[in-house]
């Protein structure tokens, strides 16, 4: 039957960034679907390994600065240690800066490209190397941005990461499909995270965001629930480097 190819019963899922937010929410989902999850925080991200848990499923923990190339090796080690495989990589930790073209610093650009884009690449680089060794494929999630596809203000360093994000994506898909590797990504639009509070806070320009949604709302964790499943799991097989906007409709408008 058609659900049991969203079925993720016995499979291994990493998903970095998973304290909070969406993060937290796309690994209780996998959780849901199956999957015994290693979360890789700078910080042990307790409320989500206790939802995790709650489910019945397996969480393992790793701490580890994913800005800091010399972490990644080890993430797939432990990984592999604990659970014996891995099957699914979810690129979803980041991070934002906030400041004016004509006077951000270098270092908010290399602490946004470090982390939201440079430690993509190797991370995916990494298990897709784990893949191989297992032969049977896998499956590469990355989180991109509505600010994949437009300019934005104010976070230049942010933009380009999302953007290459959405380019790396196309190219490993590219490389890896031979290798039954689905490398594709998910773009939420405004969301009502951490990072957008300030946004939300400021009454005007939270009222002209809702009225550019065609849906009338923000977005929640629960919205990115079921895109990452379908990624994650054999329905999504025969789709490779496509970035899927999860946005209300923001793009369309």
């Amino acid at each position: 039957m058609i659900l049991d190819a969203f079925c993720l019963t016995g499979k291994v899922a990493i998903v970095t960034g998973c304290d909070t937010g969406l993060g937290q929410g796309m690994t209780v989902a996998l959780a849901e679907a199956g999957c015994d999850i290693v979360g890789v925080n700078r910080k042990i991200p307790k409320e989500t390994a206790a939802k995790v848990e709650a489910l019945g499923r397996r969480f393992f923990a790793i701490q580890a600065d994913l800005s800091q190339q010399n972490a990644i090796a080890g993430i797939v080690t432990q990984a592999v240690e604990q659970f014996g495989r891995i099957d699914i990589l979810v690129n979803n930790a980041g991070t934002i800066r906030r400041d004016d073209a004509l006077t951000f610093s270098e270092k908010d650009w290399d602490d946004v490209m470090n982390l939201n884009l440079k430690s993509v690449f190797f991370l995916s680089q990494a298990v897709a190397r784990q893949f191989q060794a297992q032969g049977r494929g896998g499956k590469i999630i990355n989180i991109a941005s509505m600010l994949s596809f437009q300019g934005g203000i104010r976070v230049p360093s942010y933009t380009a990461s999302k953007s290459g994000v959405m380019g790396i994506t196309r190219l490993l898909a590219n490389e890896w499909a031979q290798h039954q590797i689905n490398v594709n990504a998910i773009a939420p639009g405004y969301m009502a995270t951490n990072n957008t509070r300030q946004l939300r806070e400021d009454a005007e320009r939270n009222q002209e965001i809702v009225d550019r949604i065609p849906a009338g709302r923000w977005g929640t964790p629960e919205d990115l629930q079921g895109p990452v499943v379908f990624l994650a799991s054999d329905a999504s097989d025969y789709i490779n480097g496509y970035t899927i906007a999860v946005d209300g409709g923001w793009l369309a408008r």
